[in-house]
Formats: C-alpha cells, structure tokens, sequence
C-alpha cells in the first residue's frame, strides 16, 4: 500500500510545484514596482493617435515659423520700412511656453502695441479741436499719416511696406509724385502686356495665334511644327509636317504663313484691297482685325485662281483666320531659293526670265490678275522652274491702280535680269506691252529717257515714266 500523505497525493500524476507566495507588504514595496518597470522598459508605450498627429503639426508648424522668420529677416534686410509675415505664421495654443522661440517681438505677435492705427478722417466740419487745441485738416502730420493710409490703395505689386508701423508722414508732393509715377507705371505694363496678347513679334506669334496652332497639331491636320523659315513685313512663314484633312491626305511638307496682327505695316497697304470689287462690301476701317483676315482669304483665292491656271506656285490646304496653310516649296526642310539668292548659268538665267514673261502673261491674261509686288524677292528657283508666292497684294485690272502696279513690275523684273546680264531681258515699255498686250506705241522722249535709263537707272526719277504713261494713256487704257 502506498504509504504517502493524501494531500500529496494525485491520481493524475505528479503535479507541478506552486509558486512561492508573497506578502502584501512585498506587492506595495517601491524596490519591486522600480523592478516591474525596467522589466516593461523594453516594449514601447501605445499613445493616442491624434495626440501624435498634434505634436507633429507642431513640430511642423514650428520649422514653417522659423523658416518664415528667416525669409522676413531676409527680405527686409536694413531696410528702414520693413514688411512684417506675422499673418502667415502657425500659431498653437498647446505651444510650451518655456520655449526660447516665445519670446515676444513686435513683428511675431498679432496685436502689436506699437503699431499705429489708421488716422482718424477728419469731421465734415473739417476741424477737431478748440481753441489753441483745434486741428484742421490741413495740419502737416494728419495730412501725412493719410497719404501713408492712401499708399494701401496703389497697385499690389507695388510695395509700399510698413509705412503705418513706422507712423510715416507723406507730404503731399511726395505721395502725388508716388501715386503718378505707379499710375504711369500701371498703363506701360498694360501697354506692353496688351501688345504682348495681340500682336505677333519678329519670328514669334502671340497665344492666340499659338492656340490656333496648337489645335491644327491636335486635330490631326499638323504632326508637329518644326520652326521659322522666313520673316516679312506682313507675315512670319513656319515650316510643318502634314497630317491629314478630313479623311484626306494633307502634303508631307507644308508652309504655315501667320499674317502678323499688328497694324504697323497694314495702314499704307489699303489701296491694295479697299477698290477690289470682291472685297469691297467687306472692307471696313472701323475693324482693322478683320481686314488682316481678308488679306489672308484674298491670298487663298488669288492662289486658287493661279492653280487653275497651271501657274506654279504654292497649293492652298487650309484656311484658319489668319493662318493659311499650303505645300512647300523645297525638299527635306529645306526652302527653295529666292531668284535673286541663287546663282545661275547664263542659259539658265535667260530661262528663267521668258519662263517670268510667260508667268506674267498667264497672270495677267488667264487668272486675270496683277501680281502688284513682283520681284527677284518673291520668284523663286526650284527644278529648273521660277515659282511665284507672294500674292496676297495681287488685283484684278479693274482695280484702279492697276496699270500702275503693272508697271511697277515690269521694272523690277526687267531691271534684275538687265543687270544679271541677260542680253534677251526687255525693256520695261516692251515688258509693258508684252504682258498687257495693249501694244502703245512709245514716243521720241519716252525713248530718249528709257535709253538714259538703261546706263544710269538711278538719275531718272522713280515715278517719272509711269506718270507720263498713265498721263497720256490713261483713259484709253481703261
């Protein structure tokens, strides 16, 4: 049998010993509660989500004031009127105010004590005061503190700092001086703000005309826009790479002329479109905007009319206000040459002047145009052939200058080729007669003062045989 105490015995075997029991006098002691602690040292204590938000927002909002302190210290500088930030700064109510950074400054607190308040506005009586004591509104330390006042309401970006805080006194020939000048100021940079909007500069348009392009790229019509070719008196020409029109293919080249919007160079130009018949209803001083539009459309149509005619030049692709769109004349992004840039053989000059005859011809007799500013500037040299571009200025005969501007380029065609030795080259009465095919015969002193003009082209006055022509033939010829 088995002889063990019944307390230590356990039918389910042996049973683990007990821990050793403590006092309450142990528990209380402050060794062992020392001892708990550094046992719990090691696991980080668990605090409250928004109170760890708060404290980094101030520690954020902390670094922002001081970085603004620096900037104010900064800007400032030793300046005498000084700009104070204190409206940025982030202020907390739970800030420790054992903090070096509380330390009161007339620029970091809200309420200052020194700062001076706005002038009272003298009475409609127009005096304060009795006796020795009365102030009129004329007195010089009121009058002054208001024109410090007043500075507030001069434009924003002219700084006229602290002047209430440091209590400035503006006499009145100083603040007009002040307000004239920023008044003067404020209408240069409108001025020069509204010519920046409205107006196209050398080599360079204005955002709308940047807008217009940029939706040609967008819609498809362009794949990009590569740069400046070419710049004028009227116009600034781009080179681009076609895209597509409406389901149809647009050249892989093309020219973007941009007609300048500012008005500069259009005031003399008036004469040119005003007496043109297919215009004439639409021609207004009183929007000049819209005239630089009808320049370009007269280009489209005078272009369009020029294609019939088989007549090489530029192919029209679109029209957008004052962009117009058309093939280029060149290969691989490079231009063709302009007649009086390229340098010929003799045979090939010879050929290049019947070829300019016989495209006078066609103008004039097919399309029923004048070119009106023909030249070696706006004939150009490209496979062996001369291209005409330029005709936005070009007229029906009807017009009536017309005969003039005939004239005009029949002089400038015949004197470029005389002098590129071109013994074939007409004289300008005969390049008349060949192109209008009126056939006027020329008298004795027309003669005598074409002969005097061919040695010398520079003693004879620039309009003097034009005059007598349109003189003499005037009538008839119309």
């Amino acid at each position: 049998t088995d002889r063990r105490p019944v307390s230590s015995y356990s039918p389910w075997g042996s049973v683990a010993p007990l821990p050793p029991t403590c006092s309450l006098t142990d528990v209380m002691s402050e060794q062992l509660a020392k001892q708990l602690e550094e046992e719990n040292s090691d696991f980080p204590t668990l605090t409250n989500d928004l109170m760890l938000a708060q404290m980094l927002q101030m520690q954020f909002d902390r670094e922002f004031d001081d970085q603004l302190r620096r900037e104010e210290k900064k800007f400032n500088g030793d300046s005498k009127v000084s700009i104070s930030f204190e409206n940025y700064r982030m202020v907390h109510p739970y800030e420790d105010s054992d903090s070096s950074e509380d330390e009161v400054d007339w620029q970091d607190t809200r309420h200052d004590p020194y700062r001076a308040e706005k002038p009272q506005t003298t009475p409609r009586k127009g005096f304060t005061g009795k006796g020795k004591n009365i102030t009129t509104k004329h007195d010089e330390v009121t009058c002054g503190r208001k024109n410090t006042a007043r500075m507030d309401n001069f434009a924003p970006e002219v700084h006229v700092g602290d002047g209430l805080g440091m209590d400035l006194k503006l006499s009145n020939q100083v603040f007009n001086s002040l307000k004239q000048h920023c008044y003067s100021e404020q209408r240069r940079s409108a001025r020069l703000h509204d010519k920046k909007e409205h107006s196209t500069a050398e080599q360079a348009v204005d955002p709308r005309t940047r807008l217009l392009m940029y939706k040609m790229v967008n819609s498809g019509v362009l794949e990009n826009i590569n740069g400046c070719i070419s710049t004028g008196k009227e116009s600034v020409v781009f080179h681009a790479n076609g895209g597509s029109l409406e389901e149809q293919p647009v050249p892989d080249e093309v020219v973007l002329k941009v007609f300048k919007t500012t008005l500069n160079e259009f005031k003399n130009r008036d004469r040119y479109i005003k007496d043109d018949y297919r215009f004439i209803d639409r021609f207004s001083k009183l929007n000049p905007r819209k005239i630089i539009r009808l320049w370009a459309e007269k280009e489209m149509h005078n272009l369009s009319r020029m294609k019939k005619a088989e007549i090489p030049c530029p192919e029209v692709v679109l029209l957008k206000k004052h962009i117009l769109v058309m093939s280029f004349i060149g290969e691989d992004h490079v231009p063709a040459p302009k007649l009086k840039d390229v340098t010929l053989s003799s045979e090939d000059m010879k050929s290049a002047f019947y070829q300019a005859l016989h495209l006078m011809q066609q103008l004039y007799q097919e399309c029923n145009l004048v070119h009106a500013d023909l030249s070696e500037y706006n004939m150009l040299w490209h496979k062996g052939k001369v291209w005409l571009i330029d005709v936005s200025q070009s007229i029906e005969p009807t017009h009536p200058h017309a005969l003039e501007f005939l004239f005009r380029d029949c002089r400038n065609v015949s004197t470029f080729f005389q002098k590129r030795g071109v013994i074939e080259a007409m004289s300008v009465y005969e390049l008349f007669n060949a192109v209008s095919g009126l056939n006027i015969p020329i008298g004795e002193e027309d003669e005598a003062d074409h002969k005097l003009s061919r040695k010398n082209p520079l003693k004879r006055p620039y309009y003097t045989p034009s005059i007598s022509i349109f003189v003499l033939w005037g009538s008839p010829i119309i």
